[in-house]
This record gives C-alpha cells, structure tokens and sequence, in this order.
C-alpha cells in the first residue's frame, strides 16, 4: 500500500536513527561480554568502546555481514550459470570451454 509522501519523514527520519541506536548498543554488548568473560579466564586485558565496535568490524569484513543474505548471493549465481549452461547448444559449450581455457591459460603465464 503507497500512502504518498506524506507519511515518508517519520519513517524516514526514524530509520537512521534506529540504526545508529542499535549499533551503539550492539559494541556496548559485546564490550561488556569480551570484558566479562575474557579477562577471567585467559588473562587478557579489557577493551574500550572503540575497540568493541573495531572487532565488530573485523568480523563484518573477514566473516561477511551480519546474518543477512543477499539475494544475489553464490546460490543465485550457481542457478544463472546452470540455467544458462542448459540452454547452450553443443556447440556454444565448446566454444565456451575454448574460451575459459584460453583465459586460464593466459593467467598462469
């Protein structure tokens, strides 16, 4: 349902805000759990705010993002490949080996 743009600033302004709050939150947990739970039993040191939210940020770049699939993922990518693969006739296929051939080839030289 499109309610026009009369409805839009709430939401709009709101959103932003709801995010910022929640990742301010989110490095204030996992400060409090590393602060908690680490120093105790291995012996570390405690971190700051800023270091909480840098870990965040590490495991956002080295493990990806945070739960959500994006649609244009792997699975999505396979299914183009496999759907187009199938409509190839056995020539096209051929000419399609020859081609990723020769560009492999290329790479290693």
């Amino acid at each position: 349902m499109y309610y026009g743009n009369k409805h839009r600033p709430k939401g709009f302004l709101l959103f932003p805000l709801v995010i910022i709050a929640a990742a301010l939150l989110v490095g204030v947990v996992v400060m409090w759990l590393w602060n908690a739970v680490l120093p105790p039993v291995l012996n570390t040191k405690e971190i700051t705010y800023w270091q909480a939210v840098g870990l965040l940020v590490l495991c956002r770049i080295l493990f990806g993002s945070f739960g959500r699939r994006n649609s244009s993922g792997p699975s999505f990518k396979k299914q183009y490949w496999k759907d187009k693969w199938h409509s190839m006739s056995p020539d096209e296929k051929t000419k399609f080996r020859e081609e990723w051939k020769n560009r492999c080839e290329k790479k290693q030289e």
